[in-house]
């Protein structure tokens, strides 16, 4: 089957990719010539997920899926959450991001959080929603040169490594993503839709 994965950034898709059936023939965005960027304008993870999924059927057609994914810090009351890819500006830049939590918690004892992605896919004229949850710590300096996004600096629960030094199949096994495909894996098999 023909799935396409809303999005353009390239660590998302290989790690999507690693933990798909091989029965799936991806496809990203650029694939199907959306070059354009789909608007996260909702307030929630879920929202933000449903709309890109919205706007690929919508717009091209596909029977397509999209995620979105937020890192929720206790300390911060659940921020940076929804706003996580543009916490420290609309440059994006995961640098600037996990510089900007490291200063927010310099003085916090607490430094407990998760990371929360939500898998919306269009299917069949149908909606369906996955959720990944996946909880650790915020260490205080980056470590690793895999993963992307905070995971320099993201512990997860019962591990001494963090994300950013584990491997892709490593971390597909206990990520929020990876929880979050699995679920979607399992449906599509159960729907025989694999």
């Amino acid at each position: 089957m023909t799935l396409v994965f809303a999005s353009n950034n390239q660590n998302k898709i290989l790690e999507i990719k690693n933990m798909l059936p091989q029965s799936i023939d991806l496809l990203s965005l650029e694939d199907i010539g959306c070059h354009e960027d789909i608007p996260e304008t909702a307030d929630t993870i879920e929202g933000n997920a449903k709309l890109k999924a919205n706007y690929v059927t919508a717009k091209y057609g596909y029977d397509c899926f999209a995620d979105d994914t937020g890192l929720e810090v206790n300390a911060l009351f659940g921020a940076p959450g929804v706003y996580s890819a543009r916490y420290a500006g609309e440059q994006r830049n995961a640098d600037d991001n996990m510089n900007k939590l490291l200063e927010a918690l310099a003085t916090e004892t607490d430094r407990s959080a998760q990371f929360k992605t939500v898998i919306a896919i269009n299917i069949n004229s149908e909606q369906y929603l996955f959720t990944g949850i996946v909880k650790g710590d915020i260490i205080d300096e980056k470590k690793g040169e895999m993963g992307f996004g905070y995971d320099p600096i993201f512990v997860s629960d019962g591990f001494d490594r963090t994300f950013a030094e584990l491997s892709l199949d490593e971390k597909a096994k206990i990520s929020h993503r990876g929880l979050a495909v699995k679920q979607l894996v399992e449906f599509l098999s159960d729907t025989n839709n694999l």
